[in-house]
């Protein structure tokens, strides 16, 4: 059976839990808690520890979905989470005071990740955003990631059609990675 391990990432507020529950073929395992933090995201919950989904491809095929709390003080649950995942789906609001340093945070944070699997990335909240927001984002990934070519989508989150578009090119470039590493060794 291939199993794709994908984790969810990106600052409080960019639509991780909510893409995961746009995507999960079962009902999402949520440690949503209410936000303290609400200078940071106006919202009344937070992801805590992770949210967990499921996608069946076929009888031989699973996508487990990890989405990782967004505040840099849960980070313990990032170095977790990350050891079994083979994808990072990136994902930064555009309405975000600073989307550029939350994206070059985030790579670093992910790093072993994009080392050695896929990444895509998502800007969330596109029409509420600067115009050039979007040509911001990809110049900085593209700087932040230079020696591959790394998807940058503008997505909605609930949107099912538009998260599984980037979560299967995601899993397509997973998968074409690991046959490049199996026909060099």
């Amino acid at each position: 059976m291939a199993e794709h391990v994908i984790l969810f990432a990106g600052p409080m507020g960019a639509g991780k839990s909510t893409a995961i529950r746009s995507l999960s073929d079962i009902e999402v395992v949520s440690t949503e808690a209410a936000n303290t933090d609400r200078i940071t995201m106006d919202k009344p919950t937070t992801t805590v520890a992770l949210d967990y989904g499921e996608i069946d491809l076929g009888p031989d095929d699973k996508i487990r979905m990890y989405g990782v709390p967004g505040q840099s003080r849960f980070d313990f649950m990032w170095t977790m989470l990350q050891e079994r995942a083979m994808g990072l789906m990136l994902l930064i609001n555009a309405d975000a005071a600073e989307p550029e340093r939350q994206v070059r945070e985030q790579l670093a944070a992910f790093d072993g990740i994009i080392r050695r699997g896929g990444i895509v990335v998502g800007v969330t909240r596109y029409d509420l955003g600067p115009a050039e927001v979007g040509e911001r984002i990809v110049s900085t990934v593209h700087a932040a990631v230079p020696d591959r070519a790394t998807p940058v989508f503008a997505v909605d989150a609930r949107d099912p059609h538009q998260m599984r578009m980037m979560l299967m090119g995601l899993v397509a470039d997973i998968e074409m990675r690991q046959a490049l590493a199996a026909g060099v060794a």
